[in-house]
C-alpha cells in the first residue's frame, strides 16, 4: 500500500533529537524540509511525511556529522559523499560479484578516512561479506551519554552496517535473496532488538562473535544488476530511506520496478510485459517474485503515483488538475478518489494538514 512509502513524523523528532544532542543543528535540518523544528514537534503524534522528506533530512544529518571530520559508524555511511562516490564506481558492473569486488577496493582505500569498510571472502559454496567499522573512543562524539543508544553504541553501528550491505546488494540484483546466518561482533542488545535483526535477514543470528558478517549461497554473485546510472541518482535522491528504515524482509524486485517507473515518468508508466524485459526475466518469473513479496505490479504503480502526488502537493504552486494529468488520469475526479483510497483524505485536504497552525 501507498502509506508504506510514508515515515511516523516520530522518526523525523528522534533524528533532530539526536542532531541536537551531538551539538548539531536540528533547525537547519527542519527547516531544509519547509518546517521549524517547533512546526513538526507540534504534529500530531500520528502524521506521516513522504519517505523522501525523511531521506533528505537524513542526508542531511550525514552532511553535518561529515562536518566534525570523525568516522561515521552509522549504516556502512548511507548519505554520505564517500557512500554516493561508491555506489557510481560499482553501478556499471554486471554482476553482483564484479560490484562488491569494486566496493571492496573503494572501501580499502578509503578506510583511513571514513572509518569503515567491507570485504567479501569466497568459499566452494558461499560467499561471506564481512562489515568492519571503527568504534574507538575517538567515535564516542556520535555516542552522547544521554542517549538511549549509547550503552548499544557498537552494537548498532556493526549491525546496522549489515543491514544497509544485505539490503544494497538486493536492490542492485533487483531481488531479495536467502541468507544461511548473520554474525554480530558485539554483546547481544535485547531480545527485541534481536528480533528486529531476525525480521529482516530471516535466518540464524548470533552476537558475541568474533567476525561482523552474514553468509549467503555463492551462486547470488553471478546475478545481474538490474539498474542503471540513471535509476542509482534516484535511488540515491529518494529512496535513501528504503534500506536506513528497514523493519522487514527488503522487496528489491519492488524497489527496482519503481526505480524504472520514476526513470521517464512524464512518457508513461511501462506494460507488465515492458518490465518483465527491463527486468531479463520472464513475465512469469516476475508474477512469482511479486507475489512472495506480497504485491502486485499495479499496487506499486499506485505506490509510485501516490509518491510523486505526495512530493508535488508540498508544493503551493502545484494545481491539482495539473498534477492529475501528470499521474496519467484522465479526470481530476478520478485523481482525488485514487488518492483518497491511497491517503484516506482528498488531495487538498492533505496538502492543508501540511501548513503550520496558529
Amino acid at each position: 500500500m501507498p502509506r508504506k512509502l510514508l515515515i511516523p513524523i516520530r522518526k523525523f523528532l528522534r533524528v533532530l533529537d539526536y542532531m541536537g544532542r551531538i551539538g548539531l543543528d536540528p533547525d537547519a535540518m527542519a527547516m531544509a524540509l519547509g518546517y521549524t523544528q517547533q512546526e513538526l514537534q507540534a504534529m500530531p503524534s500520528d502524521q506521516l511525511l513522504p519517505g523522501s522528506d525523511y531521506s533528505r533530512m537524513y542526508k542531511d544529518a550525514v552532511r553535518q556529522m561529515e562536518t566534525l571530520r570523525r568516522p561515521i559508524p552509522w549504516a556502512a555511511g548511507i548519505g554520505s559523499e564517500a557512500h554516493e562516490l561508491m555506489c557510481h564506481c560499482i553501478i556499471g558492473c554486471k554482476t553482483l560479484g564484479e560490484a562488491l569486488d569494486i566496493a571492496q577496493r573503494f572501501d580499502k582505500l578509503t578506510y583511513p578516512l571514513i572509518g569503515y569498510r567491507m570485504r567479501v571472502e569466497r568459499t566452494d559454496s558461499q560467499f561471506e561479506l564481512h562489515y568492519q567499522v571503527r568504534t574507538d573512543s575517538e567515535g564516542s562524539v556520535f555516542a552522547p551519554e544521554d542517549w538511549d543508544r549509547a550503552p548499544h553504541y557498537e552494537a548498532v553501528a556493526r549491525a546496522s552496517g549489515l543491514l544497509i550491505w544485505y539490503g544494497f546488494c538486493g536492490w542492485l540484483i533487483g531481488r531479495s535473496f536467502d541468507l544461511e546466518g548473520v554474525q554480530i561482533a558485539a554483546p547481544h542488545v535485547s531480545d527485541a532488538y534481536r528480533d528486529s535483526l531476525v525480521n529482516v535477514f530471516h535466518c540464524p543470528l548470533q552476537f558475541d562473535s568474533a567476525d561482523n558478517k552474514f553468509v549467503a549461497p555463492l551462486g547470488v554473485l553471478e546475478r545481474r544488476l538490474v539498474h542503471t546510472p540513471a535509476s542509482l541518482e534516484e535511488f540515491l535522491n529518494n529512496a535513501v530511506f528504503g534500506l536506513i528504515t528497514l523493519n522487514s524482509r527488503p522487496s528489491s524486485t519492488t524497489a527496482a520496478i519503481r526505480s524504472l517507473i520514476k526513470l521517464d515518468f512524464s512518457e508513461g508508466i511501462p506494460s507488465f510485459e515492458q518490465m518483465a524485459e527491463n527486468l531479463h526475466m520472464s513475465e512469469s518469473s516476475l508474477r512469482r517474485r511479486l507475489l512472495k513479496e506480497e504485491t502486485s505490479y499495479q499496487n506499486i504503480k499506485d505506490q509510485v503515483r501516490c509518491e510523486i502526488a505526495l512530493e508535488h502537493l508540498r508544493r503551493e504552486d502545484t494545481r491539482i488538475n495539473d498534477l492529475a494529468e501528470l499521474l496519467g488520469f484522465t479526470e481530476p475526479s478520478s485523481f482525488g478518489r485514487s488518492f483518497r483510497g491511497w491517503m484516506g483524505v482528498t488531495p487538498k485536504v492533505y496538502r492543508d494538514s501540511l501548513k503550520p497552525t496558529g
